[in-house]
């Protein structure tokens, strides 16, 4: 019995790789078309493509053409390759723009992008994309059912770049270059005045001001000392349980005794 059934699923198998193979072979678009569709219903996402990359020029301006292109790019959404997927519904909204699958593909396409966004300390590039191509989306489609999903992937990427932002500030001071840590993270506090890391931001900004006045000469050390205690009030005004409470109010305790000493 499991050897007939065995011998059943290998035929079975071979059928089907038989039938993929005479399509791919076949001068009839429709059989391509037929068996594509198949496939795709399947799930059999991959060799659905490669039949439908043979026919989709097939169907230009025909009636058919929408859902074949459509196909063609959710094929490659549905098989994680985004940078084809993103071009292909691109493809699609230019082509289709009153399709019924017009608002779909344009997010799907959008999410493409978000997908291809890299980790924060990589080139932002494809990030700065993917948020042009969802805010396009919303402003397109204020009402429509993706809008949250839109408005979660847009506050991720944006976390992303603030997040790269962040740690070239704290590359800056790690570097010894505190001065441009100070103004990277001016420049950061300002840009970013709803970010998640407002808290690590202020925290190391007094870092940078303390580093800048310990390491300064005697003339310069007075007004940055009083730059750093500048940090720490706006710092413990903002979160007088930071996180940092413990090194903030040793590098307090510091600037202190050296306030003082000036002021003799």
């Amino acid at each position: 019995m499991k050897r007939f059934l065995y011998i059943a699923i290998t035929a079975a198998l071979l059928g089907s790789c038989s039938e993929f193979q005479k399509a791919l072979k076949s001068e009839d678009t429709k059989v391509k078309y037929d068996l594509a569709e198949k496939l795709y219903e399947k799930g059999d996402y991959k060799k659905a493509n490669r039949l439908f990359e043979q026919i989709v020029p097939q169907y230009a301006g025909k009636p058919q053409g929408e859902r074949v292109v459509y196909f063609h790019a959710n094929a490659y959404y549905q098989t994680k390759d985004y940078y084809l997927a993103a071009y292909q519904f691109d493809r699609f909204s230019k082509s289709y723009p009153r399709s019924d699958k017009a608002e779909e593909a344009a997010f799907l396409g959008a999410r493409s992008y978000y997908m291809l966004s890299p980790k924060y300390s990589l080139d932002q590039t494809e990030t700065n994309t993917a948020l042009d191509k969802l805010q396009l989306f919303i402003n397109s489609y204020p009402d429509s059912e993706y809008l949250d999903d839109a408005n979660v992937l847009i506050r991720e990427l944006r976390s992303k770049l603030e997040k790269k932002d962040l740690e070239i500030a704290k590359q800056y001071n790690r570097i010894k270059d505190y001065k441009a840590a100070i103004k990277s993270l001016d420049n950061f506090l300002s840009n970013y005045p709803g970010t998640v890391y407002r808290e690590d931001a202020m925290y190391y900004r007094m870092l940078s001001s303390y580093n800048l006045a310990v390491n300064s000469i005697y003339v310069l050390q007075e007004e940055r000392y009083n730059d750093t205690r500048d940090a720490y009030n706006t710092l413990k005004r903002y979160y007088p349980e930071t996180q940092y409470t413990g090194e903030a109010d040793k590098m307090m305790a510091t600037v202190e005794e050296e306030l003082q000493q000036f002021s003799k």
